[in-house]
């Protein structure tokens, strides 16, 4: 088929274009995109350069993908080291939204941080990627409430309180990049409905905001002010304000990517607070090779003596691009950590997802996550 002829086909079906399901469970996806440029490229966690047809403005690239492969992308016209996602949804500009493909997601900048910005990206959902259900509030299900709060040390925080209200001992969740994870990945309904079907037992659920400026120095394990504010303020003041349970085996703590490291490094640190661990795509490559020597977590939980956690653990199948020489990919070093961890006695769910390094995957598995954690027979 030649690029004007799936130029047309865009046009009427929309973009990408995907082919039937083949016996391996894959499809050919293809990306068309019309306009002047140098290079365009589409992606996420990877990047798929297309290619433009000699004497036209039509650019296109076709790739095999699993069928059951959810993802979000975007369009970018950029440099490869710099691959920043749009910030409007005007299907123009260095980077955009595919123009043809009309489902889109909002990353909503959190109104409380002045350097975050919207971002928005198209959604890529295969033929046999499993429908969103928990993430969507359902008819019928009784919401909880939200409460925002600011601590004395100034630190934002909203709680997400099951309905029924506040009763003593609930179990509790700590969720980092709080703001996204109340929004982008549903968190609060995916609660919501897990505990409306039985599935999980009411529970408190924290979102610790920070802001896009200091995330990188909040997140890792080089600073121990996280720690602190978690153990020494924000767990105490939970305790008084909702009455959460005592009990460390009721107590979880979550994030993705570098969310996802400091998640298991402040449980390492304080297992008296936290009794489980759900980090999804964690970034146990840390330090970068420029840093020290990769993955200290993981060598940090080799050589101290068990402690009382359990792990839910995913990452994408396609999460193979490292920071850098020496050190490990996301799936390698998610991996590295799982193992060490299950050598050590430590309770493992580990999954592999077909997909990138994105929230599009953590919000739809975060359910499975829950149920691994807190989940009831």
């Amino acid at each position: 088929m030649s690029a004007a002829d799936l130029w047309q086909r865009a046009q009427v079906s929309g973009s990408p274009l995907v082919s039937d399901v083949d016996p391996s469970g894959l499809v050919e996806v293809t990306f068309v995109w019309r306009g002047e440029a140098e290079r365009t490229s589409v992606g996420w966690g990877s990047r798929f350069p297309l290619t433009r047809e000699p004497g036209t403005d039509l650019w296109h690239g076709t790739f095999r993908l699993p069928a059951r492969l959810r993802s979000i992308y975007f369009v970018s016209h950029l440099p490869d080291d710099d691959f920043s996602p749009p910030r409007d949804t005007r299907a123009v500009g260095p980077a955009h939204i595919d123009p043809l493909n009309p489902d889109t997601m909002l990353f909503p900048a959190d109104p409380g941080d002045p350097s975050d910005r919207d971002a928005y990206v198209s959604r890529l959902t295969l033929p046999l990627a499993p429908p969103e259900t928990w993430p969507v509030p359902q008819p019928g299900v009784p919401a909880g409430t939200i409460e925002e709060v600011t601590l004395d040390s100034g630190r934002r925080v909203s709680v997400h309180v099951p309905a029924g209200g506040r009763r003593a001992g609930l179990p509790a969740l700590v969720v980092f990049d709080g703001y996204l994870g109340r929004t982008v990945m549903g968190i609060p309904a995916t609660c919501d409905n897990l505990i409306a079907a039985g599935r999980i037992p009411p529970l408190v659920t924290i979102f610790l905001h920070g802001t896009d400026d200091t995330r990188d120095k909040d997140l890792t394990p080089d600073s121990e002010e996280t720690t602190r504010f978690v153990t020494r303020e924000l767990m105490p003041w939970a305790r008084r304000q909702y009455g959460i349970s005592p009990y460390p085996r009721d107590i979880a703590v979550a994030g993705a990517s570098l969310g996802g490291l400091m998640a298991a490094h402040v449980a390492l640190r304080a297992p008296d607070v936290f009794g489980a661990v759900i980090s999804q795509s964690g970034s146990f490559w840390w330090p970068h090779p420029e840093h020290g020597e990769p993955e200290w977590l993981t060598r940090e939980y080799a050589r101290l003596p068990r402690a009382g956690l359990r792990f839910y653990l995913d990452v994408g199948d396609r999460e193979t691009t490292s920071v850098g020489p020496g050190a490990p990919n996301q799936i390698a070093s998610s991996r590295h950590l799982r193992d060490a961890l299950r050598a050590k006695g430590y309770p493992v769910t580990y999954t592999e997802y077909p997909g990138w390094h994105d929230y599009v995957n953590w919000r739809n598995l975060f359910p499975t996550a829950l149920t691994a954690i807190f989940g009831r027979p």
